[in-house]
């Protein structure tokens, strides 16, 4: 704890909320995770194969999403299967401990181990890891886990934990369900609905031998999860002394089956403080977006109840950080995006001045800074259109942000800037900037055109969290991974908070 601490303060001076070499802007030298990664080409969102591959998302939104009732027969088998009834992992953590929870996963490519050696760094004496959504892109497939899990993790010693995010559900849970949870396959059925069923995605068969020799990069004891410490399904809780870490499973399109809510239920009168591990952010991009219940309702309402003693709620599925302290009655909720653990990045330029649920846009935190999100796509889409008019500098980007949101910049502009009309234009047209008659193109670029906007080198803008409990404070810390040597040597901490338990 006293190492994590002064870390901490050292990556406070080299955050990009202070300078721009923080950021990465002035990388002189590039990070070791380019030595871990594989050298075998992955795959593109660019390639119509990938979006095919994903089409689920697309059916599930049309047709009705089968996620619940695949989900009650993983559930089903586990528990015949010997899992504890009340889906509790119990590794004996007692009061104090530290671990770590990252987002988003999967990719495989360099963005993703980008953020591994800050992580182990950061990680070192950490009891456990939690994966927050989608662990393996771009569908979920078991015959992936060797480079987009085993090989990045491979040095991590602890277990690792995860919930599944949508990316996950395009294979029926098949490849999360064997690798976490040891589960044999279910039994094919038919995917019902003549049209659904007809252009539904199956699950992969897994190659047993290739998964078998990717798990040995991670077979050392102090990597695996077994007896009351095993993961016990798609959702569960993880007990200490001083705090239940709850996970969810918001299968495709965010719905809480009944069986889950129940259980859900029953574990939030647990007398214990809790954070909720889930798919979907229940604030994001200064949105109210709760996940429904099946059975009416929103899980946000087991959150706020003050019974229930949630002190955060931390999601995944959208690929960057966000902080949204919420006042709920006599108390303070921390509602956290944490997104950013490898996949590409979700634009924060797009998110209005933040006033969600009272929250005041100075309490609001994000990273990357929204200057550094619209200077690195001024930059990828001035290369790509060949429009060098396009590309904002880190201070022409800050700037004109701030005169969007209102306020100073929040890291310090060495010289003055003037705003001109081709400073204006270049904001509008990557939906930093209002367009006349309220043209919705900072939604249009944030749900099309950051996913088409992958890259493989330097800065990255990914993160993760480090987390620290003790019976009276849980100390949440976010730590920026750029693929910069100098933020590989000393991780930048862009985020913390403390939180009373006691």
């Amino acid at each position: 704890m006293v190492m994590v601490e002064a870390a901490a303060e050292r990556g406070k001076q080299l955050s990009s909320r202070v300078s721009e070499e923080g950021a990465g802007w002035t990388c002189a030298r590039i990070g070791t995770f380019d030595r871990l990664r594989p050298k075998t080409k992955g795959f593109t969102w660019l390639d119509p194969r990938t979006l095919w591959r994903s089409r689920n998302e697309i059916l599930a939104g049309l047709f009705g999403d089968p996620s619940p009732e695949v989900r009650e027969r993983w559930v089903s088998g586990q528990l015949d299967g010997g899992a504890d009834p009340g889906f509790r992992i119990r590794p004996g953590l007692g009061g104090s401990y530290d671990f770590l929870l990252l987002g988003d996963t999967g990719e495989g490519d360099a963005s993703q181990y980008a953020v591994v050696p800050g992580l182990l760094r950061v990680g070192r004496g950490t009891a456990f890891a939690v994966v927050a959504s989608d662990v393996i892109y771009p569908a979920g497939s078991g015959n992936e886990y060797g480079d987009k899990f085993f090989r990045p993790y491979q040095d991590y010693d602890a277990p690792i934990y995860a919930i599944p995010g949508n990316h996950d559900w395009y294979d029926g849970l098949g490849g999360f369900m064997r690798v976490f949870c040891d589960a044999p396959p279910l039994k094919p059925r038919p995917v019902t609905g003549r049209l659904r069923g007809l252009l539904w995605r199956r699950p992969e068969t897994i190659d047993e031998p290739r998964l078998a020799e990717a798990r040995k990069l991670r077979a050392r004891p102090s990597q695996q999860a077994a007896g009351p410490a095993a993961q016990p399904g798609p959702y569960w809780a993880i007990e200490s002394d001083s705090l239940l870490v709850v996970g969810v499973d918001t299968g495709i399109r965010g719905l809480i089956d009944r069986r889950q809510t129940a259980w859900l239920r029953e574990v939030s009168l647990d007398p214990r403080p809790k954070i909720l591990v889930t798919g979907k952010p229940i604030y994001t991009r200064n949105v109210y977006k709760p996940s429904p219940l099946e059975e009416g309702g929103t899980i946000d309402d087991i959150v706020r109840d003050p019974r229930h003693r949630y002190v955060a709620a931390i999601g995944g599925d959208v690929h960057n950080y966000q902080r949204y302290p919420v006042r709920v009655g006599d108390r303070v909720i921390q509602y956290v995006v944490s997104g950013g653990g490898g996949a590409f990045m979700h634009a924060t330029h797009t998110i209005d001045r933040v006033d969600v649920a009272g929250v005041h846009e100075d309490d609001f935190k994000c990273y990357p800074l929204r200057g550094d999100s619209l200077s690195f796509y001024s930059q990828l889409y001035a290369r790509r259109l060949g429009m060098k008019w396009l590309y904002l500098t880190p201070a022409e980007a800050a700037c004109v942000m701030s005169e969007r949101i209102g306020g100073t910049p929040v890291r310090p502009v060495a010289s003055p800037v003037r705003m001109t009309a081709r400073i204006r234009w270049a904001a509008r047209l990557l939906g930093g900037w209002p367009w006349p008659l309220r043209l919705p193109v900072d939604r249009v670029f944030h749900r099309y055109l950051s996913e088409l906007s992958d890259w493989d080198t330097p800065p990255f803008f990914k993160q993760f969290l480090h987390l620290s409990v003790t019976p009276d404070t849980l100390t949440l810390r976010c730590f920026a991974a750029t693929g910069c040597l100098d933020q590989e040597l000393e991780p930048p901490l862009e985020d913390e908070v403390r939180i009373a338990l006691s």
